[in-house]
């Protein structure tokens, strides 16, 4: 016992033990003689990482911190939201991914699931998770990670951090969550020739023994925790939606890359709308980069169209879509399930053969809304920006490809190519813009802005699945924290208010999950529930 607190993340208080515990615990002596307060701890942490001089030196710092003391990790990290963000995850944590198996110190407590193994799927979660109550997992299989690709097994670190997050917004207890990586190949060379690499080395298997897998791990985790929230994180393209599919109308998961970035895009857009005073049905919107974030984005978007009163055909009218080949038609070779209801008919266009980049595009259809989810780094081009300017009075300019140097452009530029009148949102933080004597405000369409509250309302409120209704309530709930009369206000709220709408977000999930009767157990007051539901950081 006297060794083992200190070493236990999620009951060691370090100098924070008091004399009278350390007398019960047989720790007298083996601690420093003084006795901190955790504000004291809190504020001696800060001044350390300040002393880092660079990010990854501050994120390995912090790393340290969460390794022996999970509640002193996290009320630091709630005192300094917005600055810890981009270190803990994104952008920062793309570099910590690429150099996992270099700088890995421990497991972290992540289940490490080999394709290999199937057998050993339930021995692993239950290691893993040991006597705690698990409630919400986040799993990855490192294909899709970030816009880096496939890094295999050192994607787990995402996991890790987007736990992080959901504790840090949310108040999601951090002795209730599970990280989880499986390991099926990687087809990164780099990784495969690289001796220090932690997974395995062997190209990745797909097709039926990968699905098998995924049946054998998801009824491995609803075995072993009846009531978890389970979160797909950065799989590939050719799977994210399959395994979404697969599960989402009998069983409580979400895919943070289809769904979560669709609900955040959905909320930049109704924000900016509410800016410009216009209808979301009178959008064209143009998806650059047609991935399962791409995809996903669009299909939210447009049922959002449906909901407000559309037909689903009327509402594809609104909807183009451009990949590597330029816009897609309906006999574009390989479309995926997810980029089909979007394809458009060569008979529509003068021109057809001609719509293989995104100028050409732009000029064609005029959108008035265009997301880049490409991780294709300055195609967001002065050109294309002009010329979409040129035909709509507000455009909506969201690139929101992350980390920073896989942008389509950065904000900056954005305001300055359309003089002022674009409402732009980036996938990472961006700095206000001065331009002609107004500061105008970047919202950052960041999926964290969603996710935490979304889960932290689908376990308050023991939601049986997560559905449509419940995440559109969850895009229309950011709606009132930022004031759309202000000049150059944001289109999304700031990160500094990542609780407040956290919280709102929570809310609205689990009120439409009662109002659905979708809530397993009986609720009596959904703010109630969530407040019984979350953790605050004190010993």
């Amino acid at each position: 016992m006297t060794q083992s607190i200190l070493n236990d993340p999620f009951k060691n208080k370090g100098t924070a033990f008091t004399e009278q515990e350390r007398e019960q615990l047989s720790l007298v002596g083996i601690l420093p003689p003084a006795v901190q307060t955790l504000a004291e701890q809190a504020e001696q942490v800060y001044q350390q990482y300040q002393s880092k001089s660079s990010a990854l030196g501050k994120r390995t710092f912090l790393m340290s911190i969460f390794n022996e003391n999970r509640v002193l990790f996290f009320k630091v990290f709630s005192q300094h939201v917005a600055e810890f963000m981009p270190i803990v995850y994104d952008p920062t944590i793309a570099t910590t991914v690429e150099h996992y198996s270099e700088l890995f110190v421990q497991p972290q407590n992540a289940a490490f699931l080999a394709i290999d193994n199937p057998n050993s799927i339930e021995d692993s979660l239950r290691n893993a998770a040991g006597d705690r109550d698990i409630r919400l997992l986040c799993v990855t299989d490192g294909e899709g990670v970030l816009g880096i690709g496939d890094w295999g097994t050192q994607g787990v670190d995402i996991t890790v951090g987007k736990l992080m997050v959901y504790t840090a917004a949310a108040g999601i207890d951090p002795s209730q969550v599970l990280p989880v990586v499986i390991d099926a190949g990687t087809n990164n060379e780099s990784l495969l020739n690289n001796p220090l690499y932690l997974g395995l080395k062997q190209h990745r298997v797909r097709g039926k023994r990968y699905d098998q897998f995924i049946d054998q791990f998801v009824s491995a985790v609803e075995k072993l925790f009846p009531d978890v929230y389970l979160h797909f994180e950065d799989f590939g393209r050719s799977n994210a939606a399959n395994i979404l599919n697969r599960y989402k109308d009998s069983q409580l998961v979400f895919n943070d890359d289809i769904q979560g970035t669709g609900i955040i895009v959905l909320a930049g857009v109704l924000g900016a709308l509410n800016i410009s005073k216009q209808k979301l049905t009178d959008q064209t919107y143009l998806c650059f980069g047609a991935g399962s974030a791409g995809a996903g984005i669009t299909m939210r978007v447009y049922n959002e169209m449906i909901a407000e009163g559309l037909s689903p055909e009327d509402a594809k009218q609104h909807f183009y879509m451009v990949d590597k080949q330029g816009l897609l038609f309906t006999d574009t070779p390989d479309l995926t399930p997810e980029q089909k209801p979007f394809a458009r008919l060569r008979n529509e266009f003068a021109n057809p053969d001609s719509l293989t980049d995104l100028l050409s595009v732009v000029k064609a259809v005029h959108p008035t809304t265009l997301v880049g989810t490409s991780t294709q780094p300055g195609t967001f081009t002065e050109a294309v920006i002009k010329e979409m300017a040129a035909n709509t009075e507000r455009p909506i300019i969201f690139p929101i490809s992350n980390p920073t140097k896989l942008m389509e452009a950065g904000a900056a530029d954005l305001i300055k190519w359309t003089a002022g009148k674009g409402l732009i949102a980036t996938g990472v933080p961006s700095n206000d813009v001065q331009y002609h004597g107004i500061t105008y405000q970047i919202g950052q369409a960041n999926n964290a802005l969603i996710y935490p509250g979304l889960g932290l309302g689908a376990i308050a409120s023991s939601a049986s699945v997560l559905n449509d209704a419940m995440i559109s309530a969850a895009a229309h709930s950011l709606g009132g924290i930022v004031d759309p009369e202000q000049a150059g206000a944001a289109v999304l709220p700031p990160v500094t208010k990542l609780n407040q709408f956290s919280d709102n977000v929570a809310a609205a999930v689990a009120q439409s999950a009662v109002d659905q009767k979708l809530n397993q157990k009986p609720i009596k007051s959904v703010q109630e529930a969530i407040q019984k539901t979350q953790w605050q950081p004190a010993y």
